[in-house]
């Protein structure tokens, strides 16, 4: 009878890992990313890493020295049954500032880059008709800068990068505050931000 229960266990666990689906962001420092991706309802995980450069398995300090090619980015987990991809693109143009490039709020190098990193086919066709939509209907009138490109390896961070904002609460508002990151979003998106 154990074994049944536990083949019935690792069926139901194979089914729940088939019906989620991945997605890469670069929104400049990686602890902010994934703040705002962690609190969306249907997003399962999002792990803080690097992606987008030519060096394997590279450190927080190789990728800080914008040598490696390196965004930092967050790989966000997500149930398609609960979230769509085009919901995270949503969350996902309101949460940076879409009008530089190689730099985010007080952060500049192009570790910081804006990107949005396409798993697949449909998720690149969604992705250049959700920058387009939001190139039609910014609120701002600087022009939109944020690539899309193909995503290659994403190597996650080391672990005291990973839910830093809920390990440091105090280090992180510290630091999301001196670099003015929520008063810039606001001040880009207004409104759009509260939906």
């Amino acid at each position: 009878m154990r074994w049944l229960v536990l083949a019935l266990t690792l069926v139901a666990a194979g089914v729940q890992a088939q019906q989620q689906e991945k997605a890469i962001f670069a929104a400049g420092c990686f602890w902010c990313t994934e703040e705002a991706f962690e609190k969306v309802p249907g997003v399962v995980s999002a792990v803080s890493g690097y992606t987008g450069g030519t060096v394997k398995n590279p450190s927080y300090e190789q990728v800080s020295s914008g040598r490696t090619g390196h965004a930092e980015a967050v790989e966000v987990t997500f149930d398609p049954a609960k979230v769509t991809y085009a919901q995270l693109l949503d969350v996902f143009w309101v949460n940076h500032d879409p009008t530089v490039t190689n730099r985010q709020f007080c952060d500049s190098g192009t570790q910081y880059r804006p990107a949005i990193f396409y798993l697949n086919d449909e998720q690149k066709r969604l992705a250049e008709a959700s920058k387009a939509k939001w190139e039609k209907m910014r609120p701002f009138k600087q022009p939109i800068l944020t690539e899309i490109t193909k995503a290659g390896p994403f190597y996650p961070a080391e672990d005291y990068h990973q839910d830093y904002y809920k390990k440091n609460p105090l280090q992180y508002r510290f630091y999301v505050t001196g670099c003015g990151r929520y008063q810039r979003l606001d001040s880009l998106w207004g409104e759009l931000r509260k939906h």
